[in-house]
């Protein structure tokens, strides 16, 4: 089955275990660590809770990366929304016709998915969208595609 709609809505923290702490209590939800290389590499730690929806983006310190610039100007909340669509390549081409370019693509093997990700999907891939200038705003947008296993 594919999901369609809110994925999971991307949360700026300035401490992850605090921000971990605040949201599971908040939501009474579990996080979970993401892949923390792919992470690093763009400056930041992240975990997940898919059950309540929500990704915690925290950046390292001493490096340069968008959410910590995003911290500074705007503050810990809502940085993000990862949108579950049929086809995540018709959204990025669609996306590129009205002026939103895509900056990273994530295509996850089975192995990646029960490592990094508690083997809840069968597909996991999706596209990362800058949407400055364009009516999605600041936000940074993702689509993608993502299927549950049978059963």
């Amino acid at each position: 089955m594919r999901q369609r709609g809110v994925n999971r809505v991307v949360m700026a923290v300035r401490d992850i275990e605090a921000g971990r702490e605040f949201y599971e209590k908040l939501l009474d939800c579990e996080f979970h660590p993401g892949n923390d290389e792919e992470a690093a590499a763009y400056g930041v730690k992240m975990l997940f809770s898919f059950d309540a929806g929500i990704e915690l983006v925290a950046p390292i310190e001493g490096r340069d990366s968008y959410i910590e610039k995003t911290l500074d100007e705007r503050g810990e909340g809502i940085v993000g929304v990862v949108w579950a669509v049929d086809d995540a390549d018709a959204s990025k081409s669609a996306g590129e016709e009205l002026g939103v370019s895509t900056y990273y693509t994530l295509d996850y093997s089975q192995s990646q998915i029960d490592r990094d990700l508690q083997g809840r999907f069968s597909r996991y891939y999706e596209h990362f969208m800058n949407g400055r200038g364009t009516p999605l705003g600041n936000a940074s947008v993702l689509v993608g595609e993502f299927d549950y296993p049978e059963g």
